[in-house]
């Protein structure tokens, strides 16, 4: 990968002007390789990473494995497709394996999680089965380590 995509997909916080002195290119170089990027849909957009712990904020997040029955023409694509525009699933992925689509789903509650299943994604005409999983407590996330590792990592001593 461009060493430009290495950067900016670990922080894209850097400016053009900080890009152009770490690949020693001019800046305006810069620029128009990362308006090339977007234009051409290589960089889509550009988040933050928010630590919800930190929040305090009651968000349920839950990762579901999902079994199709493929189309003739169409194979997975069209069922998958409508499932990632569903607004829970914040992401989707096509997988090898005992399961054809995995989502990761977020709400505000554990019943909105569980209502999304069983009335919105269980009753598309192609899923044959689905496998909800919770999760409790997020470690890294996207290659960001979620917790403070000072704090985490120190040995109790006893007296």
């Amino acid at each position: 990968m461009d060493k430009l995509l290495q950067l900016l997909e670990k922080d894209a916080r850097l400016s053009p002007e900080q890009l152009s002195q770490m690949l020693a290119e001019p800046e305006d170089e810069v620029r128009k390789r990362i308006a090339r990027y977007e234009k051409e849909g290589v960089l889509l957009g550009y988040k933050a990473m928010i630590n919800d712990d930190k929040l305090d904020l009651d968000r349920v997040k839950a990762v579901i494995e999902v079994r199709i029955t493929p189309e003739r023409e169409g194979g997975f694509d069209r069922t998958a497709e409508r499932m990632a525009g569903f607004d829970e699933v914040t992401s989707c992925f096509l997988m090898s394996g005992g399961y054809d689509v995995l989502l990761f789903v977020e709400a505000e509650t554990l019943h909105q999680v569980a209502s999304f299943v069983a009335s919105r994604l269980a009753t598309l005409e192609r899923v044959q089965s689905t496998s909800t999983h919770f999760m409790l407590k997020s470690y890294k996330e996207q290659g960001i380590i979620m917790f403070d590792r000072e704090t985490e990592s120190r040995i109790a001593v006893a007296p």
